[in-house]
């Protein structure tokens, strides 16, 4: 059976806000992904909640992150700082390695950053090693404190487990453990470790001579992209691909994964972080991926961003690792995208994995 991708772009859809000062701003452009079957059968919907690529309707959008970043004093970081950074995102797991240690509520300080059994510690973002930290309202903090949630990362391949069943209902998502007396708490009693890995089937593969950060969204949570995924050069790292019948949904609607990729060379500390106009990191970088699982079967997308029309200093492919079996054919090289050459494709993994490859 032939899948293809759709995108939809839609000014009147609403998305979560995005920044940390001005909450109640919306985006301009809100790109929605849906997969369907070759009798235009929707298959999986990105709901707006998570979305590809967005717009910011103000300077303050963009500027919030970064200053969070300079703040924290990594915007400009040496070779030695990169050096420790991307072994602290490395993560304490080995791949598939499953955590050991169920977290306990009300044992760890909201000042205390629960680093550890997958959780990575976001330094450069500026909140104490936290993702984001926001309330039901809307509100955000700079600091983990009572009555808000404090979202988290896991380590490449891994996904959060911690949001609150109850969401706002104007679009806006939240997620993270919860501050309550000075202590964390989860949010979702139902998992008792804070990370999972997603299903074993995509890896990226990083042929190039400089590292490349692959920057997924805070989500459920602030949506900005700073959650990391660094490829070295020469190696490979899990991609995330989030079982889509059993994770977070919107509105019923299923999610999946989304990882903004930099140029080759861009730091996590200068890449993982909400972009400015032009600047080509974060919510700027030149190519988004997409990678999700429903139904058996692995959905996997390069799909270009509107924000940043500049040809990356990379190509990248999707192909069946050995002994597997993918149905289509998915690449972007010398700035065009195979098929119609411009709004991107997708691949199913029907069986085994499959990887990105960056050459």
């Amino acid at each position: 059976m032939k899948y293809s991708f759709v995108l939809l772009a839609s000014a009147a859809l609403a998305a979560p806000a995005v920044n940390h000062h001005h909450h109640n701003e919306r985006r301009e452009v809100v790109t929605v992904v849906q997969y369907v079957d070759g009798q235009g059968n929707v298959l999986s919907t990105n709901a707006p909640g998570y979305t590809t690529t967005v717009s910011p309707t103000s300077s303050a959008a963009a500027s919030s992150t970064s200053s969070a970043a300079a703040a924290s004093g990594s915007s400009s970081s040496s070779s030695s700082s990169s050096s420790s950074s991307s072994s602290d995102i490395s993560g304490d797991l080995s791949a598939f390695s499953n955590p050991s240690s169920e977290f306990q509520d009300g044992t760890i300080k909201c000042s205390d950053f629960p680093s550890g059994q997958g959780v990575v510690d976001l330094s450069w973002v500026g909140f104490g090693g936290w993702a984001s930290i926001m309330d039901m309202d809307g509100n955000t903090a700079s600091s983990c404190q009572d009555g808000y949630y404090c979202s988290y990362a896991c380590q490449a391949g891994m996904s959060k487990t911690q949001w609150p069943s109850e969401q706002p209902s104007d679009g806006r998502s939240v997620g993270g453990l919860y501050c309550k007396d000075g202590y964390l708490y989860r949010s979702n009693t139902d998992n008792n470790y804070l990370c999972e890995w997603g299903v074993d089937s995509a890896y990226a593969v990083n042929n190039k001579n400089s590292e490349i950060a692959m920057c997924r969204t805070d989500y459920p949570g602030s949506e900005n992209m700073v959650v990391p995924t660094l490829v070295g050069a020469g190696s490979s790292q899990p991609v995330s691909v989030v079982d889509e019948d059993s994770y977070y949904s919107w509105k019923g609607m299923k999610t999946s994964s989304q990882y903004y990729v930099n140029n080759a060379g861009v730091s996590v500390e200068d890449g993982c972080i909400w972009g400015t106009d032009g600047s080509g990191v974060g919510n700027w970088a030149p190519v988004v991926l997409g990678a999700g699982y429903t139904d058996g079967l692995t959905y996997l997308s390069i799909i270009p961003n509107p924000n940043n029309k500049d040809t990356p200093n990379f190509n990248v492919k999707i192909e069946a690792t050995d002994g597997s079996s993918v149905n289509g054919e998915c690449y972007y090289e010398n700035g065009s995208y195979s098929g119609s050459g411009s709004d991107g494709c997708t691949v199913t993994v029907t069986s085994g994995s499959a990887n990105f490859v960056f050459y």
